[in-house]
């Protein structure tokens, strides 16, 4: 039992510190989310296209897949948090 007790401890904290990082870049999705597909992107992706950008400049968010993945992950972990709460919710009604 004390070895449960032990993975289930680590377990939770690394949850916990893992939600809390997660809810902290709620803000900054929402805005990659909006810049994806935007003009502002269309006009980005362009530019790199046509070589107007720096060569050493970080490209993750021009490539489509990149960003279309982190969004579709996104919503997957939102699908599988969800499904998660269903099937260990307590009834918390008799607390």
């Amino acid at each position: 039992m004390e070895e449960r007790f032990d993975r289930v401890s680590d377990a939770v904290t690394k949850l916990s510190e893992a939600l809390e990082a997660y809810r902290s870049e709620q803000d900054e999705l929402s805005i990659l989310n909006s810049y994806y597909g935007s003009d502002e992107w269309k006009q980005d992706f362009a530019d790199d296209e046509a070589g107007r950008l720096p060569k050493d400049l970080k490209r993750g968010v021009l490539s489509e897949d990149g960003v279309w993945d982190v969004l579709s992950e996104n919503q997957v972990l939102l699908v599988r948090m969800r499904e998660l709460l269903r099937a260990t919710a307590y009834d918390l009604s008799q607390e």
